[in-house]
């Protein structure tokens, strides 16, 4: 009886709720389809989408306002997709690549990235920059970039300008990277898999992983992005880690950052992938999917995010992505001249 009382007025509150979010669903998808197309277009793989999408929701956030009615959708894209999107990115990657990388090179990434992430947290103070705004620029200098940001921030819940300075931050100097390393590699005759592990262990982006890596040719392309998605694989111990030092920071108060429980389903889908591989073609379908779910939650970011917040950080954060660049670009350097 009770079941039939209620399911009308489920079934309408569901209606209502989903055309709550419909208006500004339908706008970051807009965004993230103009942005990709914008990228296929350009015939640059290094131009990523998600930076595309960030810029385009910033310009219509700040040139034009964001519509009243879009807002629930936009948050919904910002929590929901986002993390949906960040489990599905366990698809393109597999124990067997962490096998590939050999221990010497595991111990490169995993050290390069920790003492990254430690030394950016230490500039961060020593610089004044505020503390959830380096931790910030701190994830993705040392794990991947704008997809590290937005992961992060699940946990760090820094503002919607602390994200997009990140971002620019990460972008500008990972573009850098991709320009110069090629370069210095051959300057200094590298063999084809040590340079791979430096770029794949340094470098930003995984598009400007993969742009820096075959510039020395296909051996030097295929382990620099093995060593890249290893180092992906090891954003879920980071982000659970920052979980649990700020639940424990915040102790039972109410608003303390929660249990990022979707890094397990990432950690799920990793192991799933290991055992029972995706079909080829199926496998670029989720590909292609998951990388469109992370433009719109970065379209969704833009539209949320006010330029004269953004300006009002100043240059010392700037100066903080600059001196974690150098960092992690010296130091992989370094260790795998070691090995």
């Amino acid at each position: 009886m009770s079941s039939t009382d209620h399911s009308p007025q489920t079934s309408s509150s569901l209606g209502v709720w989903s055309g709550a979010i419909l208006p500004g669903l339908g706008l970051t998808f807009g965004i993230a389809v103009v942005a990709t197309a914008a990228q296929r277009l350009s015939g640059i793989p290094a131009l990523s989408p998600l930076v595309v999408a960030m810029v385009l929701g910033m310009a219509l956030r700040n040139l034009f306002g964001t519509p009243e009615a879009a807002r629930p959708g936009i948050g919904f894209t910002l929590r929901r997709v986002l993390r949906f999107a960040i489990v599905l990115l366990g698809f393109q990657l597999t124990l067997e690549q962490l096998r590939a990388v050999g221990l010497p090179g595991l111990a490169v990434i995993s050290v390069t990235l920790a003492a990254t992430f430690v030394f950016t947290k230490w500039a961060g103070k020593a610089l004044g920059v505020e503390a959830r705004l380096a931790e910030l620029i701190a994830a993705g200098t040392s794990v991947c970039g704008a997809s590290a940001v937005i992961a992060t921030n699940t946990v760090t819940r820094g503002s919607d300008e602390d994200v997009a300075y990140a971002i620019a931050c990460v972008t500008v100097f990972g573009s850098l990277s991709m320009l110069a390393m090629p370069i210095l590699g051959g300057m200094m005759a590298m063999a084809p898999a040590h340079y791979g592990i430096w770029i794949g262990a340094t470098i930003h982006e995984v598009a400007q992983v993969v742009g820096a890596g075959f510039q020395h040719g296909a051996e030097s392309g295929q382990a620099a992005t093995v060593a890249k998605l290893s180092r992906v694989m090891l954003l879920a111990p980071l982000i659970l880690t920052l979980g649990a030092l700020a639940r424990r920071r915040g102790g039972k108060a109410q608003g303390s950052a929660p249990a990022p429980w979707f890094v397990l389903g990432f950690i799920a889908v990793v192991l799933l992938n290991s055992a029972l591989p995706l079909p080829e073609a199926l496998q670029v379908e989720v590909v292609d999917l998951t990388a469109f779910l992370l433009t719109m939650a970065l379209a969704a970011m833009g539209l949320e995010t006010d330029i004269r917040k953004l300006q009002a950080k100043g240059m010392r954060p700037l100066a903080l992505g600059a001196l974690a660049w150098l960092f992690i670009s010296t130091l992989g350097l370094g260790l795998v001249a070691l090995i």
